[in-house]
């Protein structure tokens, strides 16, 4: 977990959420919005990898 840092976890933390908040959203017959917000969470996913790669790349 300390290899992770603050900000990773609560990123991470945030896509959870945002995974609950869809599934509910589309379990509920409110499909479009539910995948709509499901998409966020890959592409937070994808920036913080980008971030990373950018923050290894300088060292």
């Amino acid at each position: 977990m300390k290899n992770l840092g603050t900000a990773n976890i609560l990123m991470l933390l945030l896509c959870l959420l945002i995974i609950i908040i869809a599934e509910y959203l589309f379990l509920t017959g409110d499909k479009l919005h539910g995948i709509f917000i499901g998409l966020w969470a890959p592409t937070l996913l994808g920036v913080m990898i980008y971030l990373k790669l950018i923050t290894n790349e300088r060292k």
